[in-house]
């Protein structure tokens, strides 16, 4: 067989192949942008269809029978459920997978408030998060943890195995003595590309974790929750989700304990569902709202704004408006300086393994030209 027809047919397999990859990989980074556009969707025909006195149920139903194919198969399967007679949440929480366990949960709050609309503000909040400037930096993130890292190990696990015994062996025939970097490259070349395939794994895990979708929390629900809880602008943001609905649900009129267990649930995070149970706990016990919502907030900062919120004039959430607000910009500043020392640590460890592969290299060649002449 010819090179060129083996070229051919190597092309014929490799570049389907190598185009079915990058389409799962759009898909999977894709994945959490497509399910905030289709909560969006969702969200303001249930806001239009209330502003026109309509149940959410019925501008569902209404929007599936207008046959527009971008509303999708989920929203469809969403109004057959309502169509069989299951309220609006109630349906959402039988289709598991169209909106975030955080958004249902955050629904079902409004929906015992007796206004949806009260709580459409918050559920925008939670969505606007994933889409923030700090975007850009992911994207660095995914370029690098995807395409570079992977291609490097592939190029280093290439040279391991064809080239550094080729130079070995020339090394043998020459009686040069290897020096430098290149043998210890070439007796720890396993363990270097372990360290190398390591990286790749960890950077691949905690993608996994960002584009998990609900149908995955049973297995790995409890490791993301757990992780958003010990990550501080992940806290701080189940802070800021929890703080706005509690202070919407207290201005309705709901008692304390079930207003912070409501909050608590949209959070849909386990950790803080937890502490949030004790706080319900204490406040059955008679202890005062600013001192038992302690175990939610290490700092203390949440007990002293909801004191001073309790004590102000225009409700709860005008009083929580500008911490929300500093929550916000915490976050962001954070999630900015994590994306970038992460994205300069992973460059910095690529050029040091760059670096030694090519001083090595080039430290053996000139072992072999300086030796040539006497060969």
């Amino acid at each position: 067989m010819s090179p060129i027809v083996l070229v051919i047919i190597l092309s014929l397999i490799v570049l389907p192949v190598g185009a079915g990859l990058l389409y799962l990989v759009y898909l999977a980074l894709s994945a959490p942008l497509r399910r905030r556009e289709r909560a969006r969707v969702l969200l303001d025909l249930v806001e239009s269809g209330l502003k026109h006195g309509q149940s959410a149920e019925h501008t569902i139903v209404g929007a599936a029978e207008s046959g527009d194919p971008s509303l999708g198969w989920r929203f469809r399967r969403l109004s057959r459920l309502v169509r069989q007679g299951l309220m609006f949440v109630r349906a959402l929480e039988t289709a598991p997978g169209f909106l975030s366990p955080q958004l249902v949960a955050t629904l079902k709050a409004g929906q015992e408030t007796g206004d949806l609309t009260k709580v459409l503000g918050a559920c925008r909040a939670q969505l606007k998060d994933g889409v923030t400037e700090v975007w850009t930096a992911q994207h660095y993130l995914m370029l690098l943890a995807f395409v570079l890292t992977p291609a490097w190990v592939i190029t280093f696990g290439m040279m391991a195995v064809f080239v550094f015994p080729r130079f070995a062996q020339i090394a043998q025939d020459m009686e040069v003595a290897m020096t430098g970097l290149f043998p210890f490259m070439c007796r720890h070349a396993g363990v270097l590309a372990l360290i190398q395939v390591g990286l790749v794994v960890v950077f691949y895990g905690a993608a996994l974790l960002y584009i998990g979708t609900p149908s995955l929390g049973g297995l790995l629900g409890p490791l993301r929750e757990r992780v958003a809880w010990w990550i501080s602008w992940r806290r701080k943001r189940l802070q800021r989700d929890f703080s706005s609905l509690l202070a919407i649900l207290l201005d309705s009129g709901l008692p304390e304990a079930r207003a912070v267990a409501l909050a608590a649930e949209a959070t849909a995070n386990r950790v803080f569902m937890s502490r949030a149970k004790a706080v319900v706990e204490e406040l059955k016990q008679g202890v005062a709202l600013p001192g038992a919502v302690r175990r939610l907030d290490d700092a203390g900062e949440f007990r002293w704004r909801l004191s001073n919120a309790a004590r102000a004039k225009g409700g709860f959430m005008a009083a929580l408006a500008g911490w929300h607000e500093a929550l916000d910009a915490k976050v962001f500043q954070q999630e900015q300086a994590a994306a970038q020392l992460i994205t300069t640590s992973l460059v910095l460890v690529n050029g040091m393994f760059v670096g030694c592969l090519v001083v090595g290299v080039f430290q053996m060649l000139i072992s072999i030209t300086e030796a040539a002449p006497l060969w």
